[in-house]
């Protein structure tokens, strides 16, 4: 079978479990970007270990999240092009030499298509097994349709979790909601509890907006009272949500609401490392060009087997899964998505932090700017954020160290 130690090695290393898939690079240890506040890594990490791929089970959803930006409609991928994609994923992972595949089973809500999540994972792991190739996967849930049947079958199949919690009680119901106008968040506290009891601990993903800020130190406490991992990522604006415009994020409001979070985990610091968890994308664990590995390194797959960059980006498709090299195909294209690294980008070039932030989300650039090499709107806080999130992890290992 494959290397499951080396998998979860590299991943408690700075490998991050988000659903954005961010820096997608061989890790260093946690202690690289400790010595100093003001240090500049000298060799920033690009290289090929991991190939990530997200399959989009269905666009059905029992929820209507102001800021989804998914049309909900009621496309299936079908089982053939299920395995295609996944043919498609281990073509293009030993063609380049990828050490490792991470499969994510999303949507929409990928437990309406559960039962082929689990044929697809097992089928995923065979082929990691001819190749000798290390494979990883994650359903990435909002949790309410969860049962315990499912979590025995995730444990059996070795599938990981994420489930979306943006906040407690209000806060969360505010932006995740059913069809029916009706909070989710009693249905997805239940779901989280039920894996735990179950023996599967799942990753919390907290959406972070100008809507939710206030109440991000209460759910960042639940979640530390429970020892569960997590991830903190910013909203990005699409066209879909212009309409919401209290989700924007405002620097002042982002910053206070940020440092409050960080201020309550410093009183409870978890034993895991956070370097890649409280700063949106940027993984300060380790050093690397570009902020994830859309247009690199990952594969979107529609229902119909179409392939994107990323799945914020799923109207420009660049190929298929019947592409002898799908990676390659995407890497070349210039429609859509463009992923320049950190040092291509002009207003980058000299900031201490480009290496552990990786220049921001370059669609979010573009939308900001016009440009995929542009700045962040999100910089200011960003450059606030990073030397408290290094302030942080040194507490932390002090206080384990003893």
């Amino acid at each position: 079978m494959f290397n499951q130690n080396l998998l979860n090695n590299h991943t408690a290393m700075g490998q991050c479990d988000c659903d954005c898939d961010c820096a997608c690079a061989i890790a260093l240890p946690n202690d690289w970007f400790i010595a100093s506040e003001e240090a500049v890594p000298s060799i920033p990490v690009d290289c090929p270990f991991l190939l990530a791929a997200w399959l989009h089970l269905t666009d059905r959803c029992n929820l209507r999240c102001d800021y989804c930006y998914t049309a909900h409609t009621a496309a299936d991928m079908s089982l053939p092009l299920g395995r295609a994609a996944i043919d498609a994923t281990f073509r293009s992972a030993v063609t380049h030499s990828y050490r490792a595949v991470k499969l994510k089973y999303a949507g929409g809500e990928p437990l309406l298509r559960f039962p082929l999540a689990l044929e697809l994972h097992r089928y995923a792991q065979t082929l990691a097994e001819k190749h000798g190739i290390i494979l990883d996967g994650i359903v990435l849930s909002n949790g309410t349709l969860l049962t315990a049947e499912m979590v025995e079958q995730m444990q059996t199949t070795g599938l990981r979790l994420m489930i979306s919690l943006d906040g407690i009680g209000a806060t969360h119901d505010c932006q995740r909601r059913y069809a029916d106008g009706r909070g989710s968040f009693a249905e997805v506290v239940r779901a989280i509890e039920m894996a735990q009891v179950g023996g599967l601990t799942p990753n919390i993903s907290i959406t972070i907006s100008g809507r939710s800020i206030e109440g991000l130190p209460e759910v960042v406490a639940w979640v530390l009272d429970r020892d569960l991992p997590f991830s903190l990522n910013f909203y990005r604006e699409y066209s879909c949500a212009a309409c919401h415009t209290d989700l924007s994020l405002e620097n002042e409001r982002m910053i206070a609401g940020m440092l409050s979070a960080y201020k309550l985990i410093e009183g409870n610091l978890p034993h895991r490392s956070l370097l890649a968890s409280l700063a949106d994308r940027a993984n300060l664990a380790a050093p690397h060009l570009r902020t994830c590995s859309a247009g690199q390194s990952y594969l979107v797959f529609d229902t119909q087997g179409r392939i994107s960059k990323c799945q914020m980006d799923m109207a420009y498709p660049v190929t298929d899964c019947h592409d002898p090299d799908p990676l390659g195909t995407l890497r070349s294209s210039t429609l859509g998505l463009q992923s320049p690294t950190v040092d291509e980008k002009e207003e980058c070039r000299e900031c201490q932090w480009r290496y552990a932030c990786g220049g921001g989300c370059p669609l979010q650039a573009h939308r900001a700017t016009g440009r995929y090499d542009g700045k962040s709107p999100y910089c200011a806080i960003y450059k606030v954020l990073y030397p408290e999130v290094v302030r942080l992890e040194k507490l932390r290992l002090l206080k384990y160290a003893e």
